[in-house]
């Protein structure tokens, strides 16, 4: 009986002390929509969040999409037993200005679509009864805040996870900028040692000082690798930095793909023996440079950053994704071969950065500071409003992801120009924050003109090129390449974007270039784009890292081109992710390592003419390929895994193209059908 009391005091013991710890509740069912801010009473639409107002008119293609204000509604209902306690409401991300009131009086607005935010609000509930959440937002142009321009939609909306956070009066803070209170700064990391200072934020709301213990546990799986703590003594009403330093020998480094190991950190904040908060974060260690003659290194060794860009939206979605939809994405750029990623062009969700993490992406996360391109407007407006949210921007982006092994560069701008107002003393300031923020890391940027005072601001610049899309020779990056790092042999240069239009529907028979701007962008012409730009790309090692454009089709309402307006199609996979385009392929042939065999313009079906060249993608020794099953031989693959056979002889009607090869333990093939017109006379 003694054993069995004494059990159940030690169960009641810990359930105590777990309820003192920080508690989390997810927000996002049962809201109630309505477009504009003075909403007639009780007309609301339910709706769940992740939400946007634009998920169909931003995707038809044929109108303006609604930028306007809309405001989201919700019941919350505040227990009593949190009296004493601090209550927080956290947004991952609300596009674009945001309001938010409790009972309607205001709490605070937050002016940015991309990052976090968050606003206490212990005073301003009611305890045991229903309270009423409020959002206005508005997605409609603001000139002080970022984006103004950009080739892509602003949808509306609350397009993130919203959570209540429940802590003690003395907790790791949330308040900084919306990070986890916990920063993990990796003083220097090597394959021997590894040494952090944990910085940590604690929020002291009692009123009298107090003292606390602040420990640092280090977890490899679930066994405890390094433990420390210190005893602080904390002012009442007060906010205080605690650093406590740790060391690592031998560690295990976050090697990328080949090998994304992570520890897990707690912080735990104690009180009289008690944990009355608590935060965990992942610990990934490694060490990187980038050498203007020899690229990008990680851990000392030599990775050649075989990137992509990622627009968030999809179709139907808009930018109102699902976790499901951010695993399919990582499944399609791992199966790719990818290692690296820009995620263009602001900061994505977090969980998005957490499949980054635990996948060995190598990212490039970015501010929305989006330049003209080829439209009208600069995206810069000298005024302090705009620069300072800007600052505010850059400094929420690195301080919610600063403890992130994922990425490896913060991006400071795309595609700006010098005209107008010129923006190269506040990007200036802007590298600078990155500095003070964050010396651990490489600032970025990506450019759209070759000789440009803003090329020179940033630690590595990548330009957005694309010979042979819009206008130039398609074999012209190398030597472009040669002649900038010749011309610029300390810049470290990557490639931020090249990219080609397609359309799964449109086909030809004679390779040749299209007109962007056109209603014609047959799929072969971006297969044969990619195949010469990387057969360039890839010898060159001073290349540090490049970037196609883009992973996947994404919705720009203002385009009219291709089979279908509203849409930039450059990506390698349809808007829906249903298709993998020829180019796909072609990159999975050389960047992924599972055998592979692929019939290139295999949805070109119906043909009009009886000999073909055929084309295969494949990084088998050999494959052999069979027509209407007749054995056409075995060829190997060229540096570029490719295999042509030229001048194919088909027959009319239904002809069966099937290719079959082994790696020595599989067997693997590929076919399709191809149809030539019976009218057609040779």
């Amino acid at each position: 009986m003694k054993n069995i009391l004494l059990l159940l005091c030690l169960l009641f013991a810990s359930l105590v002390s777990q309820s003192q710890i920080r508690e989390k509740y997810l927000l996002n069912n049962d809201w109630g929509f309505s477009y504009g801010y003075d909403v007639v009473p009780n007309e609301w639409q339910r709706i769940d969040i992740p939400h946007t107002w634009n998920s169909d008119d931003a995707l038809n293609g044929y109108n303006p999409y609604y930028r306007g204000s809309a405001t989201y509604q919700r019941k919350l209902f505040i227990l009593k037993k949190w009296e004493g306690k601090r209550l927080f409401i956290k947004f991952d991300g609300v596009n674009t200005v945001s309001n938010i009131f409790i009972n309607g009086k205001h709490i605070g607005e937050h002016r940015g679509g991309y990052t976090a935010f968050i606003f206490e609000i212990t005073e301003k509930v009611k305890y045991g009864e229903e309270n009423i959440l409020e959002v206005r937002v508005s997605n409609a142009l603001q000139l002080d805040v970022m984006p103004l321009v950009g080739d892509f939609n602003f949808y509306g909306g609350i397009y993130r996870d919203v959570n209540l956070l429940v802590t003690n009066k003395t907790c790791l803070s949330p308040l900084d900028y919306a990070s986890s209170g916990v920063y993990l700064i990796q003083k220097k990391v090597s394959k021997e040692i590894a040494e952090i200072d944990t910085k940590i934020l604690v929020s002291n709301r009692n009123l009298s000082l107090n003292e606390f213990v602040l420990k640092v546990d280090i977890l490899e799986g679930t066994k405890v690798i390094v433990s420390k703590n210190i005893t602080k003594s904390i002012n009442g009403n007060s906010e205080s930095e605690v650093i406590i330093p740790v060391k690592l020998h031998n560690p295990r480094l976050w090697n990328g793909r080949k090998d994304p190991f992570m520890y897990k950190t707690v912080v735990s904040l104690l009180q009289n023996g008690n944990v009355i908060d608590q935060v965990e974060q992942p610990l990934g260690l490694r060490y990187f440079h980038v050498d203007s003659d020899k690229g990008f290194f990680l851990n000392g060794e030599h990775l050649q950053l075989h990137g992509v860009c990622r627009h968030q939206d999809r179709n139907e979605l808009g930018n109102a994704l699902h976790p499901e939809n951010h695993e399919e994405d990582i499944s399609i750029l791992k199966e790719m071969g990818a290692n690296a990623i820009r995620l263009s062009h602001y900061p994505q969700a977090p969980y998005f950065f957490d499949l980054l993490d635990e996948n060995g992406i190598v990212a490039w996360a970015e501010i929305p500071f989006v330049g003209p391109g080829g439209y009208r407007e600069v995206g810069f407006v000298d005024q302090s409003s705009f620069r300072e949210n800007g600052k505010q921007q850059l400094k929420e982006m690195i301080r919610q992801n600063f403890n992130r092994p994922s990425i490896c560069f913060w991006g400071l701008f795309n595609e700006l120009k010098p005209e107008g107002d010129n923006p190269t003393e506040y990007l200036k300031e802007l590298n600078v924050i990155v500095k003070l923020e964050d010396p651990s890391r490489l600032s970025a940027a990506a450019s759209c003109v070759d000789e440009n005072e803003l090329n020179q601001i940033s630690d590595l610049i990548g330009w957005n090129k694309y010979f042979g899309w819009y206008g130039e020779d398609v074999t012209q990056i190398g030597k472009w390449a040669d002649e900038t790092h010749k011309n610029h042999p300390d810049f470290k240069i990557g490639i931020s974007e090249y990219g080609a239009g397609a359309s799964i529907y449109q086909h030809e028979e004679k390779l040749k270039q299209p007109t962007p701007n056109s209603f014609w962008h047959p799929e072969s012409w971006q297969a044969f784009y990619h195949e010469q730009n990387w057969k360039a790309l890839n010898v060159r090692s001073y290349i540090w890292g490049t970037f196609i454009w883009n992973l996947f089709d994404f919705g720009a309402n203002h385009r009219n081109e291709g089979d279908k307006s509203g849409k930039n199609d450059k990506g390698l996979v349809t808007f829906d992710r249903k298709t993998k385009k020829d180019a796909y392929y072609f990159y999975k042939a050389n960047w992924n390592q599972s055998p592979m065999l692929y019939i290139a313009d295999r949805r070109f079906v119906t043909r009009s003419s009886k000999t073909t060249n055929i084309k295969i993608y494949s990084n088998l020794k050999e494959v052999e390929l069979f027509v209407n099953d007749s054995s056409l031989g075995k060829r190997m693959p060229n540096d570029s895994h490719i295999i042509y056979w030229d001048n194919v002889k088909l027959q009319s009607d239904k002809n069966h193209i099937e290719i079959k090869g082994d790696d020595g333990r599989i067997r693997l093939s590929d076919s399709c059908d191809w149809n030539v017109l019976s009218c057609i006379v040779e």
